[in-house]
């Protein structure tokens, strides 16, 4: 017995799908996922072998995950579609082919410490407030893990960073996922939904439009602290959930999937450079063809004092938890927490659309200090060729450059290598008449590593 129409054979779905849960039929949406209302792979065999007893016709057991909503299944088996795949017949993308297209900023989102958003950020900037606390006590007990020293055991030389509020708050039916696997989800991945939303919203994209498009998702991440919390918990906390909420993948992954983005997506982790390289991997992307719209950031989460322990124990952390960037009392950096996105387009692609650009990536290179004075000393000459090849990539004069926005940690050998580095490249083709201005903003917020 075959359906008249996709409503019949909808309403079918969203009844065996509402008898199988328990549910009312009511409460299904049938825009909504299987998998939202608890339909795993062998209840989704289940429910296509009753299908094919009931139309006659033997469907392919991956049906469901190719269209995977009542209504998508029903629009399908109604709609005299073949019975097997069709992408074959999907033509190859038209590939961008200026390798050296600028790339467009049109959207942007942030939560940095004190500062909620992009215009809250800047207020924070020019009235130079300092945004380093006390260590909030929801984290750790920071009183009683303090040793100036920092060479007791279990101590750390300093109780102060910067730190996002409310970071275990999260809307998570608004994003489509239930309660209980929100609870198991990296609050990094919760940050990234929220501001990827924010980010297109601020682009005047709605996010919907974007499904199945080639919008590619890159997001720089380093410490798992969620992770080592969920290991605390012990083994009877692991649930289904507990994988893919604690996976470094899944912060990318998340984001494509809950839009239905199908561009690359992935997590990388460079340590603190890792925002800046998902920036650059995205503006590559883009500039092939791979991407049409890329979502590009970093995300950072001080959730254990673990890893503060480990930066104590290497020196690397400010006594008085301050980064002093380019100050000859720069004696280490503090640790902070925060995310950022920006929302990328061509150039050209910007300007077709009528997009608000607010800035433009020009060029960028990547590189590795490789065998410096130690595994994480930087490389004077290894910093200047990169220098190089980015203001050759974005085809500027380097003695046109004004402004550079520096690493700047507050370091004692750090600092003064990077400063010589630019002197050096950019401060030697200027014209005597000229500075070049360096700045940080690691100086009002700290060093959000993953994030920065």
């Amino acid at each position: 017995m075959s359906f008249p129409n996709a409503d019949d054979l909808e309403l079918w779905l969203v009844s065996r799908l509402a008898d199988a849960r328990g549910m009312d039929a009511h409460a299904i949406d049938p825009r909504e996922r299987f998998h939202r209302y608890g339909l795993d792979s062998l209840g989704a065999m289940r429910l296509l072998a009753d299908l094919s007893q009931r139309i006659g016709r033997t469907l392919p057991a991956t049906l469901v995950w190719e269209y995977p909503t009542p209504r998508a299944l029903a629009k399908y088996l109604t709609d005299d579609a073949p019975t097997t795949s069709s992408r074959s017949s999907i033509p190859p993308p038209s590939l961008a082919t200026n390798a050296h297209e600028p790339i467009a900023i049109v959207g942007m989102a942030c939560r940095f410490p004190k500062a909620s958003s992009v215009d809250a950020f800047w207020q924070l900037l020019r009235n130079g407030v300092d945004a380093i606390t006390e260590v909030p006590r929801d984290r750790w007990d920071a009183a009683a893990m303090y040793d100036p020293s920092g060479a007791t055991p279990g101590k750390l030389n300093t109780k102060w960073g910067g730190f996002l509020d409310r970071v275990d708050q999260f809307d998570p039916q608004f994003f489509g996922i239930s309660p209980r696997e929100a609870v198991q989800m990296d609050p990094q991945q919760r940050i990234m939904l929220e501001l990827t939303w924010e980010a297109l919203e601020d682009a005047g994209i709605p996010p919907p439009s974007l499904k199945e498009s080639r919008t590619g998702v890159f997001v720089g991440a380093l410490f798992m602290d969620h992770a080592l919390l969920q290991d605390r918990a012990g083994w009877e906390a692991i649930t289904s959930h507990t994988s893919t909420g604690g996976a470094a993948c899944i912060i990318a992954n998340r984001v494509s999937y809950v839009l239905g983005l199908q561009g690359p997506s992935l997590t990388v982790d460079t340590a603190c450079s890792s925002s800046i390289v998902a920036v650059h991997l995205a503006c590559q992307s883009l500039r092939t063809g791979e991407s049409s719209v890329a979502i590009a950031g970093g995300v950072s989460l001080m959730l254990v004092p673990e890893t503060t322990m480990g930066f104590t124990k290497l020196n690397a952390m400010s006594p008085d938890g301050r980064c002093r960037a380019f100050d000859a009392q720069g004696n280490g950096y503090v640790r902070s927490e925060g995310a950022g996105v920006v929302l990328l387009k061509r150039l050209s692609d910007a300007l077709r659309d009528g997009d608000r650009v607010y800035a433009v990536i020009r060029g960028s290179a990547v590189n590795n200090d490789g065998a410096s004075n130690g595994l994480t000393a930087p490389n004077p000459k290894a910093q200047e060729s990169m220098l190089v090849d980015a203001y050759h990539a974005a085809g500027l004069a380097l003695g046109d450059v004004h402004y550079v926005e520096a690493h700047g940690t507050g370091t004692p050998l750090g600092d003064p290598i990077e400063a010589k580095a630019l002197g050096s490249i950019i401060g030697a083709q200027m014209h005597p008449d000229r500075f070049l201005h360096i700045g940080s903003v690691k100086t009002n917020i700290g060093h959000l590593e993953a994030a920065a």
